[in-house]
């Protein structure tokens, strides 16, 4: 039974650094919005050692847990259940506590990938481009393995990056190749282009935007626009945000905290791009 506006619930994100985190913003406007005016959503800068005794300290009162780096693999000795989901790629960004008291992890970064992309009416592409090949690149995958019919290329640094990614691939019943970063100019010619890179990575790229682009999927949100996002959008290609990822990931952590669905997406992005624009 979904929680009453009276019930008094806590919730948090959770991870080091965690002052940046926009994920308190767009939480409490959807709690505003719900009408949940007794529930409440904090930061807390945790890493790997700390998480332990995080969980031990919690009370009764939360409803669960928002995860960001490094926290998402180190959590999963600490939950009773986790999704297929999040067990496919081992990160879980999403804990909830049950009234039983159990508490079970998900990851909404994939679905939230696929919702993105949905939105701006990506629903299938025949083959597409991973720059990068960290964490956040084999949940790109593992949201192409429901979305791509075809050969998907990821651009890295090192062979052993790459055959990470190949591992990753054959986990999720993804056709990876594996090409050399410098040739990732390369990767902007593909139908769906999806970079998970750091910030100033793949500014370089730029000036190799193809005069008909097709759709970028940027994971940056701060700042934004990345020069490759500009760029693109320049030159007539769609272009997904960090920003859609992250409120698309955050309506379904909060409809799973809740009990309330949907979540208010609009109300949520609102807040999001607000909170970015006095950044």
């Amino acid at each position: 039974m979904p929680p009453r506006a009276t019930d008094a619930r806590r919730a948090a994100v959770l991870g080091k650094p965690i002052a940046h985190s926009l994920s308190p913003v767009l939480h409490r406007a959807a709690y505003d919005e719900l009408g949940l005016t007794d529930w409440s959503y904090e930061r807390f800068e945790t890493d790997e050692a700390g998480l332990p005794g995080f969980f031990e300290r919690l009370g009764p009162g939360w409803a669960g847990l928002s995860l960001t780096m490094p926290l998402k693999r180190a959590v999963i000795p600490l939950l009773d259940e986790v999704s297929e989901t999040a067990a496919s790629v081992d990160a879980v960004n999403t804990v909830v506590f049950t009234e039983d008291g159990r508490r079970v992890g998900d990851n909404t970064d994939i679905p939230g990938m696929v919702a993105a992309l949905r939105e701006h009416g990506i629903e299938q592409v025949d083959s597409a481009a991973v720059l990068g090949a960290g964490a956040t690149a084999s949940s790109a995958l593992a949201a192409l393995a429901r979305i791509c019919t075809g050969e998907v290329v990821a651009y890295v640094r090192s062979e052993a990056r790459a055959a990470e990614m190949r591992h990753w691939g054959e986990r999720l019943g993804v056709e990876v190749r594996t090409a050399d970063w410098a040739e990732a100019a390369d990767a902007l010619r593909a139908p769906l282009v999806i970079a998970t890179t750091p910030a100033g990575t793949t500014d370089a790229l730029a000036a190799a935007v193809p005069e008909r682009p097709a759709t970028l999927f940027d994971v940056l949100y701060d700042p934004w626009p990345t020069e490759l996002a500009a760029r693109w959008s320049m030159f007539g290609g769609a272009v997904v945000s960090g920003l859609d990822l992250l409120v698309h990931q955050a309506v379904l952590q909060v409809e799973q905290m809740t009990g309330r669905s949907p979540a208010p997406l609009e109300a949520m992005r609102h807040a999001g791009e607000k909170a970015l624009a006095i950044r």
